[in-house]
């Protein structure tokens, strides 16, 4: 497996552990517009499928299009500096906003929340938006929406898209974020599905806490990495 393999990966289960805030940031959006959406005449749940898939591959393609931009930016700026030092300093980056997801996560720091007010200076232009794509009728008006709801401040997202400046590229970049993005969906689907006690179990403290502390620790495992590299470039260039 590739290092770009398991950074996929990592942003998937990142996605998922993490989707328990998604909860409270976007469980209402779900439940909003999966009502507001035209069911068949037996009002089965099967026939928002379409719906729940447009929405998420909306929010998930904006969530792309993101990681394609700073993924280029932060090619950009690490090819300035020579290739150990910038393969380092993409390591702390991403360990770095990943410890700090993981105590937001947990409730144990809230500083990713002030990126989310700046965030929602932005999203208040954006969300008018939406309300004329009301009622959903059909799939392209909610694949539509799904693209402005990526928008939503979100300081998980912020997060993901900070570790994607340290991607390689602004394919890398997209790679990540449509992988963290994925990650989120499972967790959507199903509060889309009313899956009413899901939900609730996943509001728990301790549930956050755990996934909070999961995510804490891959950043850390990733910051250790960077040390270690850290202490073997000192060492290469003591030994030469």
């Amino acid at each position: 497996m590739t290092a770009l393999d398991l950074t996929l990966v990592s942003a998937f289960l990142v996605g998922f552990i993490g989707s328990t805030h998604c909860i409270g940031m976007c469980g209402g959006i779900v439940g909003a517009l999966t009502l507001g959406a035209k069911r068949d005449a037996a009002g089965s749940l099967w026939s928002m499928l379409p719906y729940l898939i447009a929405y998420n591959l909306g929010r998930v393609t904006t969530y792309a299009g993101a990681g394609a931009v700073f993924g280029f930016i932060g090619a950009q700026v690490f090819q300035a500096a020579p290739l150990p030092q910038a393969q380092l300093a993409a390591r702390l980056i991403s360990g770095g906003f990943m410890v700090a997801l993981g105590f937001y996560l947990t409730g144990w720091w809230s500083g990713l929340a002030a990126l989310e007010r700046i965030g929602g200076k932005i999203w208040r232009r954006i969300e008018p938006l939406g309300r004329r794509l009301l009622p959903v009728n059909h799939s392209a008006k909610a694949f539509l929406i799904g693209l402005l709801w990526g928008w939503l401040p979100c300081g998980m997202v912020y997060a993901a898209l900070a570790w994607s400046l340290s991607a390689g590229g602004g394919a890398n970049g997209a790679a990540l974020m449509a992988a963290f993005g994925l990650g989120t969906m499972p967790m959507l689907f199903v509060l889309g599905a009313a899956a009413r006690g899901l939900g609730e179990f996943v509001r728990r403290p301790l549930v956050r806490r755990v996934a909070g502390i999961v995510v804490l620790l891959l950043g850390a495992y990733t910051l250790f990495a960077s040390d270690h590299s850290a202490a073997h470039m000192h060492h290469s260039v003591g030994a030469g």
